[in-house]
């Protein structure tokens, strides 16, 4: 029960954030929600590295509280491969469901950073490759992505992204680590559309 309670912790520093950039923002009618302020996207997410494999796909749907910061929530559907190597023989097939929410910060219309704690259910094969013993085993995890991107974000209208992150969290089961708990760079490409544009 450990993770779930990090993540409601998550849950709460980011509605304390998104609430006070309600009441610092001008353009914000503090209690007014505006549907045009609303998004829904998707975004892809791709890790390689010494003989390893990460790729996902990550819906989302948010809601930008002023020009400078968005949160939502998104889902994780991922795929993490590994081979077995000289420090271990056992090779890892992993394919796990998750989410959590997420803060998308803005400081200049073209740089952004991302927070997003996620908790991760995990079945994953793996294999002995010297005496070809196997097994499946399911597990859970949390991880905390933190990184920076470079993309467009116009509300009202579309947005786009690069972002690169890495789980901070020492989990050694965490889908973004590999098997000697080394974190994996996650590179994520997202886009998405405002549910309503805004008139000009």
């Amino acid at each position: 029960m450990k993770y779930p309670k990090f993540l409601l912790a998550c849950v709460f520093c980011l509605f304390f954030i998104s609430n006070y950039a309600q009441e610092s923002d001008d353009d914000t009618q503090k209690g007014k929600f505006k549907q045009e302020n609303m998004f829904l996207g998707t975004s892809f997410n791709l890790a390689i590295a010494n003989r390893s494999f990460n790729v996902g796909l990550n819906p989302e749907i948010g809601y930008s509280l002023t020009r400078w910061l968005d949160a939502g929530v998104s889902l994780n559907i991922n795929y993490f491969s590994q081979n077995a190597s000289d420090f271990s023989n056992y090779r890892y097939r992993n394919f796990n469901l998750g989410g959590g929410p997420f803060l998308r910060i803005w400081p200049l219309s073209f740089l952004h950073f991302q927070i997003q704690p996620e908790y991760n259910w995990i079945s994953s094969n793996q294999k002995n490759v010297l005496t070809n013993q196997s097994g499946t085993y399911k597990y859970q995890a949390g991880s905390l992505l933190v990184g920076v991107g470079y993309g467009s974000h116009i509300i009202g209208s579309h947005y786009s992204y690069v972002t690169l992150m890495i789980d901070v969290l020492q989990n050694l089961n965490s889908p973004y680590r590999d098997q000697f708990n080394d974190p994996l760079p996650v590179f994520r490409a997202g886009f998405g559309m405002y549910l309503k544009p805004r008139r000009r």
